[in-house]
This record gives C-alpha cells, structure tokens and sequence, in this order.
C-alpha cells in the first residue's frame, strides 16, 4: 500500500503566499501614509505645484512610489480644505558618540508623537536635546525644503556606528517620522 503525504493540514501556497503579500502591503501601506501626509503638509501653504516646489518635490515623490494619483489629489484637497490637522515637528537628540540627530515628522497629535519619540530615543540609549541644542551642527533648510546638511561631521567607532545605525532605523519605523538628518560620518 503505498502513502502519499500532502503536506501539513491547513497550510497551502496560498495560504504562504497572502502572509507575504499582506506583510508587504502593510509596509506600503505605511510608506503611502507618510508620503500623503508630507504631500498634506506641503500643499498648506500653496496648493499649485507650479508655484510650490516644496509640493511638487512631493507629489513626485509619491508618484515615484507608485502612489495613487487619486490619494494624491485627495491629500492636497483635504490640505485645501484644511481638514487635516497635520503639524510637522522637528525634534533633536544626541546619539552615541555624542552624534547630532534632527527628526522630522508630520502629525496629527503633537503631544503623543513627542512622547513615543522620546521614549524610542531613551530605548536606544540616545538622549533628547531641547529645540535648538542640536540644530547648531547643521545648516538649516532653504525655505520649501526640508533637509537639514550637517556642517560639522562627527567621527564614530564603529561600535557608535552601529548603535547610531540601529537607533536611526527604529525612530524611522514609526509612523509620524518622515526624515532623520545626523552630522554622523
């Protein structure tokens, strides 16, 4: 008599196959979500593209992520329409090896993104600066952009490296986080 084994119960290609592509569809998901909320942010002061670089470095942005023109022009709508309460918030921190780190973030709740960043860069052995404190090491960004060019770069071990590496990756998994600018080499 002869046995054929089918594999284990209940487990199919189909079913490995939705686990991997729900996994990557929430990871998109999340992208999508902060490049609308920075095409929200941008549109606030200006909603032509054409008058606004800002916007329109956005919504290519998106476009470059295969966002839907749809949620794109839903996002500068509700920005019009000043549905969104979206706030952008910069935060500093020093990481190890004395590192300067800026953040930059959208959000619709000021005080709940300050307290899980705060308690994210205390969980990665980084400590949270004052407004100000930090920016020194920096130029500030051109009005319409946002990316902050250290001016003085700072020499790490690699033991620094790697912790700065870790503490950079999980501050930009959290949702509100858009940018992380360090003067780290």
């Amino acid at each position: 008599m002869a046995s054929y084994y089918y594999g284990m119960s209940g487990h199919s290609h189909w079913s490995g196959i939705k686990h991997k592509k729900g996994a990557k569809d929430a990871k998109r998901g999340v992208i999508f979500s902060k490049l609308l909320n920075a095409v929200s942010a941008a549109a606030k002061s200006e909603l032509n593209p054409q008058f606004n670089p800002r916007l329109r470095t956005a919504i290519e942005t998106a476009r470059g992520a295969n966002v839907p023109n749809e949620n794109i022009e839903r996002a500068i709508k509700k920005a019009a329409e000043k549905l969104d309460n979206l706030e952008e918030l910069i935060m500093e921190a020093y990481g190890p090896g004395g590192a300067a780190i800026i953040i930059y973030a959208i959000t619709d709740s000021h005080n709940r993104t300050i307290a899980e960043i705060k308690k994210m860069i205390l969980d990665v052995n980084c400590k949270w600066a004052e407004p100000g404190s930090v920016r020194w090491a920096f130029e500030a960004p051109r009005p319409g952009e946002n990316s902050w060019i250290a001016k003085f770069s700072q020499e790490l071990n690699t033991e620094d490296k790697e912790k700065l590496l870790l503490a950079i990756k999980e501050l930009q998994d959290h949702n509100d986080v858009q940018a992380i600018y360090t003067n780290a080499n």
